[in-house]
C-alpha cells in the first residue's frame, strides 16, 4: 500500500521525488517523507499528513542534493505520526531507508539490537532494518555486503529504498513480495512502487522479481540476487502508457476519467487478446476441476466468469476469495487442477499467496492481470492482460469491465474448443462483444440524468441492489462501488433472497436498484421488483423492457444485448451513481477513507 520513489541524476532530487510521491497518492497513505544527500550528509523531512501540506509545512522542495528517496506510508506497525513516518535511520544517521511491507520477525530483531546498544526512535517494524544494517556494517567488508547480510535475516514482505551517506554515487532498492520497478533514463535513473511515479522522465522500465535488489547510479544500474549477490540480466520494457494517460485529462477526478475511458479500454482488451485467448483456451481445455480466485471487485468478475464458463463451456468453476482459498482447498489441489487468478495490479498479497500454493501443489495457474511485468505474471504459467492502462482511482472501474471482457472471450473460445455450444451462437456472441464499446458509449450519455437521480437520493442511508443469474455479481459490484466511495450502507444480493430476510429491512423510500435485462430470469425478477415496490421501496430499474419501466420510480433505459454480455454494460450506470453520490456528499472518490488501490499486505 505504501509508495516508494527514488532518484539519482543531475536534477534537484527533491523536486523529482515530490512529483513522484504525488503520482503515488492513489496507493493510499497517512504520512510521507523524503531523504536526500548532499556533500556526504543526509537531509530528512517527514510527517503525518498529505503531501501538499507537508511540502509547504516542511519545505520539501528546499532540500539539497541530487540523489534521494521518498515514501508515502500506510500504517501497519505504529500509529500514523511524524515519528513513525518514513524514512528511518540508524544510530549514526548515515543510513536511511523506506519500506513497503511487513517484517514478521521485527520484535526479536529489535530485542537483539537493543542488547547491542541500539536506540530506537519509532514504533515501526521498518526502523529495525536500518539498525540491523548498521550492526552488520561493523564486520562486513562493504555496505552492500552489510545490507545483504542484514536483509537475509528478515522474514516477511518488503520493498526497500536505501541510501548510505558514505556512498555518494548510488542508491539501493530491494524487492521481496512487494512491488518495485526501475526507471532507466539518460544520465539519471529512478526506482518506484509503480510506473507513473517516473513516467514523466522515462518510459523504459525493469521490473524486479522477489529476492532481487538493484544498485543504481546516474550512469549505471546492476541487478543482483539477494541470496547470492549474483548479477541478474533483465530486459528493459518500454511502457506504452503516456503521462497523460496517468493524469486526469481535465476530469475532476481520476475515477470519472476512468469510467469514461471504458469504451476504449474494452476495445483494447478485445484487440489485445484475440490470439492470446485462442492459445489459452487450448491449454486449459483438459481441466474439469477449476477454481477462480480473486479479491474485491476482481472477485465479482470471477463470479461473472463462473456463469460464463458454466453456460458456454459446461465447466463449473468454484469461485473463492483468494484469502480463504489456501486454507480451505489446499488438499483438493493437484496436477489436474486449473486455478484462474484475477488481480488488476498483479501484486495483491492474498492472490499471490494462493497462486504460489496452487503452483506448489502442481496446478496450472492462469493469471488475468492489468499490469505488465507484475508479480502475478511471473508466478503464473499463463497470463492474459486486460490492457486497461493505468487506473489511478482506488475504486476499480475500467479494470473490472476489461476483466469481464477477457473472461467472456475466454469462455467463448473454450466452448468452441470443447464443442459445448453452437458455433453460430458463439459467433453471434463475438459480434455482440464487438458492439459493447459503442453500447457503453451510449450508456455514458445517461450521465447527466444519473447525476440528477443521485441528487434526489444523496440523503438516503441504505441501498439494496438486486439481480438474478449472471447479474447477481453486477448487483454485488454496484453495492461495493457505493459503499467504498460514498460511505452509504449498501447490500447486493440475489433477488430471490429478498423474501428470505432482507425484505424486513425495506420501508418507504428505501432505494432498490434492480438490474433486470431481458433474459431467462426476467419474469422472476419482475416478481421480486413488485414485492419490493409493495413495501414502499424506491425502484431504480436498469433494463430494456417496458414492463420494468412501468413499475420503476426511476428507469434507466439500457441497450438490448445478449444476456451473457450485460454485466459489462449494466455496471456503467452503477459506477456513475456511486461516483455522483460520493461527490455530492463531499467525498473524494479517488481516495476513499481506509482503502488503498493495491493490497500488498495480507
Amino acid at each position: 500500500m505504501c509508495g516508494i520513489i527514488g532518484y539519482i541524476g543531475d536534477r534537484a532530487a527533491c523536486e523529482v521525488i515530490v512529483k513522484g510521491l504525488k503520482r503515488l497518492e492513489y496507493r493510499g497513505y497517512d504520512s510521507a517523507g523524503v531523504v536526500t544527500e548532499d556533500k556526504g550528509k543526509l537531509f530528512i523531512k517527514k510527517g503525518a499528513g498529505a503531501i501538499d501540506e507537508l511540502t509547504e509545512k516542511l519545505g520539501l522542495l528546499e532540500m539539497p542534493g541530487k540523489r534521494g528517496i521518498g515514501h508515502t506510508r500506510w500504517a501497519t506497525h505504529g500509529v500514523p505520526s511524524d515519528v513513525n513516518a518514513h524514512p528511518h535511520t540508524d544510530c549514526t544517521g548515515k543510513i536511511a531507508l523506506v519500506h513497503n511491507g511487513i517484517i514478521e520477525n521485527f520484535a526479536e530483531i529489535r530485542e537483539y539490537l537493543l542488547s547491542r546498544g541500539h536506540a530506537f526512535k519509532s514504533d515501526t517494524d521498518t526502523e529495525v532494518i536500518a539498525h540491523l544494517i548498521e550492526e552488520e556494517l561493523k564486520s562486513a567488508p562493504s555496505f552492500e555486503d552489510a545490507m545483504r547480510n542484514a536483509l537475509l535475516k528478515l522474514r516477511g514482505s518488503f520493498a526497500l529504498g536505501i541510501i548510505y551517506a558514505g556512498e555518494p554515487d548510488r542508491l539501493y532498492f530491494v524487492r521481496n513480495e512487494s512491488p518495485l520497478v526501475l526507471g532507466i533514463g539518460d544520465g539519471e535513473n529512478f526506482a518506484a512502487s509503480d510506473v507513473p511515479a517516473f513516467l514523466e522522465y522515462t518510459n523504459r522500465a525493469i521490473f524486479l522479481d522477489d529476492g532481487e535488489y538493484a544498485v543504481i547510479g546516474k550512469d549505471f544500474y546492476v541487478i543482483k540476487k539477494l541470496a547470492t549477490g549474483e548479477v541478474v540480466e533483465k530486459p528493459v520494457q518500454r511502457i506504452e502508457w503516456t503521462l497523460e494517460m496517468a493524469e486526469k485529462s481535465g476530469y475532476p477526478h481520476f475515477m470519472l476519467k476512468e469510467i469514461y475511458e471504458q469504451p476504449r479500454a474494452i476495445k483494447d482488451a478485445i484487440h489485445g487478446n484475440i490470439d492470446a485467448v485462442k492459445r489459452t483456451a487450448k491449454e486449459i481445455a483438459r481441466y474439469e476441476k477449476i477454481f477462480i480466485i480473486a479479491m474485491g471487485t476482481s472477485y465479482h468478475a470471477g463470479l461473472v466468469g463462473r456463469y460464463l464458463f458454466q453456460r458456454l463451456a459446461k465447466r463449473v468453476p468454484i469461485v473463492e476469495d483468494a484469502s480463504e482459498f489456501r486454507y480451505e482447498f489446499e488438499d483438493l489441489i493437484d496436477e489436474d487442477t486449473l486455478v484462474i487468478a484475477i488481480t488488476q495490479s498483479g501484486e495483491t498479497a492474498d492472490t499471490l499467496a494462493a497462486m504460489k500454493l496452487a503452483k506448489k501443489r502442481g496446478a496450472k495457474v492462469l493469471a488475468i492481470v492489468n499490469v505488465v511485468g507484475s508479480m502475478a505474471t511471473r508466478v503464473a504459467d499463463m497470463t492474459l492482460y486486460t490492457h486497461a492502462g493505468p487506473e489511478i482511482g482506488v475504486a476499480a472501474t475500467k479494470t473490472y469491465t476489461t476483466q469481464l471482457t477477457v473472461l467472456t472471450m475466454l469462455a467463448i473460445e473454450l466452448a468452441r474448443v470443447l464443442g459445448t455450444a453452437d458455433e453460430a451462437y458463439l459467433s453471434s456472441l463475438e459480434d455482440g462483444l464487438q458492439r459493447v464499446p459503442d453500447l457503453v458509449e451510449s450508456v455514458l450519455k445517461h450521465d447527466a440524468a444519473l447525476r440528477e437521480l443521485a441528487e434526489s437520493l444523496a440523503d438516503r442511508r441504505d441501498f439494496f441492489y438486486i439481480g438474478r443469474g449472471i447479474n447477481v455479481p453486477t448487483a454485488l459490484e454496484g453495492a461495493l462501488k457505493l459503499k467504498e466511495i460514498s460511505y452509504i450502507h449498501a447490500e447486493g444480493l440475489s433477488a430471490g433472497e429478498l423474501k428470505h430476510g432482507p425484505l424486513a429491512l425495506l420501508e418507504e423510500g428505501v432505494p432498490v436498484v434492480a438490474v433486470a435485462p431481458s433474459g431467462k430470469t426476467f419474469d422472476k425478477m419482475m416478481g421480486n421488483v413488485e414485492e419490493s415496490r409493495a413495501r414502499g421501496a424506491f425502484i431504480i430499474g436498469l433494463g430494456d423492457r417496458e414492463e420494468l419501466r412501468r413499475v420503476s420510480s426511476a428507469f434507466i433505459e439500457m441497450p438490448g444485448i445478449d444476456e451473457l454480455l450485460t454485466p459489462i454494460v449494466y455496471i456503467i450506470p452503477l459506477q456513475l451513481i456511486a461516483y455522483h453520490l460520493a461527490v455530492l456528499r463531499g467525498n473524494d472518490p479517488d481516495k476513499p477513507r481506509n482503502l488503498a488501490k493495491s493490497v500488498t499486505v495480507e
